[in-house]
Parts: structure tokens; C-alpha cells; sequence
């Protein structure tokens, strides 16, 4: 049941726990565009392990505060972040505490760092006017990036790493690099539910920062031979097989365009605006954040053409601040 009563096959999509299986728990926030995360809990036999934080301290004490039932008696003892970006990561210091340990692929711990939590702040504050300063204070301006400090990964691991929750075996699956340098997903085949983190973008648009996107769709993939009955994306509600199917079919769909656009000479700005023209065709049209395939794109010409350097951040920032802008009309 959610804390709003509504059972989880009823299509609801609310802000708050779910119980997707006995002891495991989603924690929803709608509407899963930039930086409305999604993060996990199993309480096991007398302790807990919370699967990643929110973007920032006062949405991930709210998270906290809402778990307390559960983890008063439960303490948490493991808090897992399936990969860098802040927005499941940047609340990690509020779950610190004595036996506590930090549980990230190694290639997660070595990106902690790389965009700093003041980064972000310092983009708020000084992106202000503009297209750039419109999109950038409509996807980040929401969240307070004062006082953050990520502590350190205490416990590392490449490719697989079993994690016990007070009796409840939680696998953790090293996928990346695909949206990252480090993705992870935590699978729980007793209890038959998977979380994804942002390997699953469900109605809305995936963004890969790092690639190759071949790893990613193999790890969607690699979901659907798991087969599990309950998925807990990264971003947005519940989700089943088709929704990761979705996610692959986006990412295949456009890893064949932009090859295509390649071996054709275009450019990759070009190659863009050809594949989200083709997008207005298809059933990806509706989803959210649509900007970000200037990104994707990007990152896939980085795989095509040895020696290609993508635009920097701010430039990419940019190009989805001019999508942003055009789509608001």
C-alpha cells in the first residue's frame, strides 16, 4: 500500500512510500523531471538499506522523517547509490552515522566529486536571464544545494556485489558505464523487485552522459531476463517490462539515427534536430525533457569519431536551454 492508501497496481503516482513487496519500499517523487528522483528501502530483520538520496538535505530529512516507522527499530546500515549524479547521491551525509557504510561501484566512488553540489548552486545563482538562465532555474531552482557534503564510498565493488539487509539479499549489478560512468542496479530475486536507478527514465526522456549506449541497452536487456514484477525506475512511477522496453527501444532508436547521420556527413546539432523532427512521429513524443537528446546525440558522436570533443557542459546546457525555449514557444 502507499502511504496514500492507494494499492501499487492502480496506476497511482504520488509522492511518498510504497510498498512494492513485503519490507521493500519505493520512495516516489512525482513528476520525475530533472531532479525529482526516485530512491528505495528494505527493511530486513532488525536493519535496513536505503538505495540512494534525494538532491538535496531538506528533501532527503522529509525522506528520512517519512521512513522513521520503519527504521526506528530497522536502522539503516548500508545506503546504496547506484551511480554519481547528484540527484541520488547529494543526501547521503543525513543517513551517516556509526556502522554505517556507503556501498557504490568503484567507478561511482571516483565521480562523487565531479560535479560538486556548488557547482550546481553556483549555475542557480549566476544563470539568471535568458534561455539559459529560464532552463537552468526550471530544472534546478527548486533545490536548495547549501551545506552539502557526500561522504566517501566505504565499500567498492566491480561488476557484482551481494549486499545482506537483516536477512534479505539485495544484488547489486554493475551496468555501466551507460548513464553514467558507474550505473548500478539493485536487484532483489526473492522478492522479485528491481531497482533501476537511471537506467530507467520512465516518460521521460533518458539522458547518457557517459555511454556507449550499447551498455546501456544491454542492461535493459539484462532487466528483462531478470524478470522481475515490480521496477522502481530512477525517474518516474512504477514500471513493468514494457516500460523498460521503452527505454530501450528510445535509446536503440536513436543510436541507429545518429550512425546513420554519421556515415552521412551531417553534423551532430543536425543530427539532433532530424532525430526529435522523427521523435514527433513516434510514442516517445509525449515524454518529458525531450531537450536532452542534444546530449545523447553528443555522447554517441564521442563513440563514432575517434578524437571528437563534445561541446562543454555549459554549451550542452545551452543547446537544451534553445530546445527548452523553442518548445515553450
Amino acid at each position: 500500500m502507499t502511504s496514500s492508501g492507494k494499492s501499487v497496481g492502480d496506476g497511482s503516482y504520488v509522492r511518498g512510500l510504497v510498498e512494492v513487496a513485503d519490507g521493500v519500499h519505493a520512495y516516489l517523487q512525482p513528476d520525475g523531471t530533472w531532479g525529482w528522483s526516485n530512491a528505495g528501502l528494505v527493511v530486513g530483520d532488525g536493519e535496513a538499506a536505503l538505495i540512494d538520496t534525494l538532491f538535496d538535505l531538506p528533501l532527503t530529512r522529509q525522506m528520512l522523517d517519512d521512513m522513521a516507522p520503519l527504521t526506528t527499530p530497522s536502522p539503516i546500515r548500508n545506503v546504496v547509490n547506484t551511480h554519481a549524479n547528484g540527484d541520488h547521491c547529494y543526501g547521503n551525509q543525513l543517513a551517516a552515522g556509526p556502522g554505517v557504510d556507503f556501498v557504490a561501484s568503484a567507478a561511482t566512488a571516483d565521480e562523487f566529486d565531479d560535479v560538486p553540489a556548488a557547482t550546481l548552486g553556483a549555475m542557480v545563482a549566476g544563470f539568471t536571464d535568458g534561455d539559459l538562465g529560464a532552463f537552468v532555474q526550471s530544472a534546478f531552482g527548486p533545490f536548495d544545494f547549501s551545506g552539502i557534503d557526500v561522504p566517501e564510498a566505504t565499500v567498492t565493488f566491480t561488476g557484482r556485489h551481494e549486499l545482506d539487509a537483516g536477512g534479505r539479499t539485495v544484488e547489486l549489478i554493475e551496468v555501466g558505464p551507460a548513464h553514467t560512468a558507474g550505473d548500478v542496479i539493485a536487484w532483489m530475486p526473492s522478492e522479485r523487485v528491481l531497482f533501476g536507478g537511471d537506467i530507467l527514465f520512465i516518460g521521460g526522456t533518458p539522458i547518457m552522459w557517459a555511454g556507449p549506449v550499447g551498455n546501456w541497452i544491454k542492461a535493459c536487456d539484462l532487466i528483462v531476463e531478470l524478470d522481475p514484477e515490480v521496477i522502481v525506475p530512477g525517474h518516474g512511477p512504477l514500471t513493468d517490462l514494457d516500460g523498460v522496453r521503452g527505454v530501450r527501444d528510445y535509446l536503440a532508436m536513436v543510436q541507429e539515427m545518429t550512425i546513420a547521420a554519421h556515415a552521412a556527413g551531417a553534423s551532430p546539432k543536425d543530427a539532433a534536430r532530424d532525430i526529435d523532427l522523427h521523435i514527433n512521429g513516434t510514442r516517445f513524443a509525449g515524454w518529458t525533457d525531450r531537450e536532452r537528446i542534444w546530449v545523447t546525440v553528443h555522447a554517441i558522436w564521442r563513440e563514432l569519431e575517434p578524437g571528437f570533443e563534445p561541446p562543454d557542459v555549459v554549451a550542452l546546457f545551452s543547446l537544451m536551454a534553445d530546445d527548452f525555449a523553442r518548445r515553450r514557444g
